[in-house]
């Protein structure tokens, strides 16, 4: 009878505690502390997801800090700008470091600008602050084959940067217009997120790239170091003493996963728009 209650009792107990940690994660109160990662890789044609982590991340008390793995070689630039935001508004309230991968270029450098720390291996290609627009013509191949389209539209620019005809001098003008401003928000994200002055700036945003030990020495990078060292610092900097408790998204497990949910998504907003989809951060 004795051993049946002291059974009864450690499995009341054990109800007890087991209840108490279900209501202290329900209620996002710290359990041990940990660095999140979050893993930006491939072209940028989609900022949900990304964004869907960073602000979970954000609102768990038990995440001291977040690495922000970036390889990537740019991207559209609306998602791009989007993630950027993000950054800026995780960084308010905990550190985000970010580690360059082989490549962090153009948009996969915008969204690194406003981290608090960002870290590049001696060989990262990095930089390429610009925005260029490529625009198929078929016009010449279409009067070979005797192919003609017939438009009808509401206003004179409706159907600008068709791929069925040449782009006109006056068509040209807009577009230039269009990347111009485009270029300066990118000028201006960098100024602000890195704390340069907007003239440095933009006398290094032409395009070119870096490695990342010349984009160190111009002040777009802070240190050299792989992704391990910008665990160490984003703990260091969250407060966290010791070897981290490094934690991240589960990657999809299967070809039909991936099928079934990544790639639609990324397609539809990659390919969403008509008349501007070939302005991209690369």
């Amino acid at each position: 009878m004795k051993r049946l209650c002291l059974v009864l009792a450690i499995l009341l107990l054990a109800t007890v505690v087991l209840s108490l940690i279900v209501t202290l994660v329900g209620r996002n109160v710290p359990i041990g502390e940990k660095v999140a990662l979050v893993r930006v890789e491939g072209p940028i044609v989609s900022s949900r997801s990304t964004i869907e982590e960073l602000r979970k991340y954000r609102d768990d008390a038990s995440v001291k800090a977040v690495v922000l793995r970036v390889d990537s070689p740019g991207g559209a630039v609306a998602p791009s700008q989007e993630i950027y935001e993000e950054v800026g508004k995780l960084k308010e309230t905990k550190p985000v470091v970010v580690s360059m991968g082989s490549v962090a270029a153009s948009g996969g450098y915008y969204i690194a600008a406003p981290a608090t720390k960002i870290y590049a291996n001696p060989g990262t290609v990095t930089g390429s602050i610009g925005v260029i627009m490529e625009i198929p013509n078929f016009k010449g191949l279409m009067d070979k084959v005797g192919i003609k389209t017939e438009v009808i539209k509401s206003g004179k620019h409706k159907d600008l940067a068709s791929v069925f005809r040449g782009v006109g001098r006056e068509e040209r003008a807009i577009l230039q217009g269009v990347l111009d401003d485009v270029h300066d928000q990118f000028i201006r994200a960098v100024s602000e997120g890195r704390g340069i002055p907007y003239k440095r700036v933009k006398e290094i945003a032409d395009g070119r790239i870096f490695t990342g030990r010349q984009a160190k020495e111009v002040g777009l990078v802070d240190a050299l170091g792989n992704i391990q060292d910008a665990i160490m610092e984003a703990a260091s900097l969250g407060g966290i003493e010791g070897e981290p408790n490094v934690i991240s998204k589960k990657e999809k497990s299967s070809i039909l996963d991936l099928l079934d949910s990544r790639i639609p998504d990324e397609l539809k907003e990659a390919f969403g728009t008509v008349s501007l989809k070939y302005l991209m951060y690369y």
